[in-house]
């Protein structure tokens, strides 16, 4: 997917997919405005279809494998 290199609002847990309700990490603004929401699995199932429509794809699935700042050595 594209990924949208300074995204306006980064994405919360409050934000959810339009498709299922999961947290969402990817925000698809429309060519024909508004946006939608996703997540990281209906982002990949829809990502053809999405690039034909999309203005931008803010996508930050990169969080569902990083490592927090917080976790002990071990956790690494």
């Amino acid at each position: 997917m594209t990924t949208v290199l300074t995204p306006a609002t980064p994405l919360t847990a409050a934000d959810r997919c339009d498709r299922c309700g999961a947290q969402a990490y990817l925000r698809v603004v429309l060519l024909s405005g508004g946006e939608l929401l996703f997540c990281a699995h209906h982002g990949r199932k829809f990502e053809p279809e999405l690039k034909k429509i999309a203005a931008e794809i803010q996508d930050e699935t990169e969080r569902l494998t990083a490592v927090p700042v917080t976790a002990e050595e071990d956790e690494r």
